[in-house]
């Protein structure tokens, strides 16, 4: 895939060249799904464009990718919830502002480790049956082989770099740790904070990041990054693993609630925007 974002980072990491600051994960060889059954997606848009996923986790909090973050404060962020259709007029779809985001304080660009991102928006959201919280998994565990998830995104649905209007949704199968460490595989660069889950030319792909991997209706992954070609069944999608970073996700919300109209500290853990989006 191509860097060519103003803001774009090539990196050189698993042997392959990914993107950093640009959506890095994709759907392909997926369907359209079923309008407003997941009501938790959102889509994040930087100046009125379609940038990454994300999911809404309370009703103002959304949960998506740290490679997301605007890298400019003063373009116009904002979470679309409520959609199906990215250009079509639906009386379901709900704009919020962002009012901060908060960047996991160890997120690395060059390995993509630690890869996530909490939004929160200005207002409460208003829920309804096409916008609702996703929950996510509270119990620090990995996910056994073999199990079936599903993941959703507004990304590429072809290697030609085609993207869609209306969301899409494949699914995936989890990939052993120790099955993606192989030398044949990712050779070791997968950590315990990690997830790979993928099936032959079945994968997340680039506009995808910050979505949801969705395993029995719990939020278990946040699509991160993966192989420059998608769908390659040794190198699947590789996805942050939600209940590894329980303890940051609920500290960071409280003290967010708790420190209310304070400016945020550092650009590496938190940014504020623009009161006037």
């Amino acid at each position: 895939m191509g860097c060519h974002s103003a803001f774009a980072t090539v990196l050189v990491w698993l042997g392959v060249s990914v993107c950093a600051a640009q959506p890095v994960g994709r759907i392909l060889g997926g369907s359209e799904a079923r309008p407003h059954l997941r009501p938790y997606m959102a889509s994040l848009n930087v100046d009125g464009k379609h940038l990454c996923g994300g999911f809404l986790i309370a009703d103002k909090w959304v949960l998506s990718a740290a490679h997301c973050a605007p890298e400019m404060n003063n373009a116009t962020f904002q979470v679309l919830l409520g959609a199906h259709s990215l250009s079509e007029l639906e009386p379901s779809k709900q704009f919020y502002d962002v009012l901060k985001y908060f960047i996991h304080p160890e997120y690395n660009d060059t390995t993509t480790h630690n890869d996530l991102l909490l939004l929160k928006l200005k207002e409460k959201v208003t829920l309804s049956q096409e916008v609702h919280i996703l929950p996510l998994q509270k119990v620090d565990r990995d996910l056994p082989a073999g199990i079936s998830c599903s993941v959703a995104g507004w990304g590429q649905i072809s290697l030609t770099g085609k993207r869609p209007d209306k969301l899409q949704e494949v699914t995936v199968l989890v990939i052993s740790r120790n099955t993606c460490n192989q030398r044949d595989h990712y050779d070791n660069e997968i950590t315990e904070n990690m997830i790979c889950a993928g099936a032959r030319r079945k994968d997340s792909c680039e506009g995808d990041s910050g979505g949801p991997l969705v395993c029995d209706g719990i939020a278990e992954g946040v699509v991160s990054t993966g192989y420059r070609k998608c769908g390659n069944i040794k190198r699947p999608g590789i996805y942050t693993r939600i209940s590894a970073y329980n303890s940051w996700i609920n500290s960071t919300m409280e003290a967010a609630s708790e420190e209310e109209g304070e400016s945020a500290g550092s650009k590496e853990t938190a940014s504020s925007l623009p009161l006037s989006l």
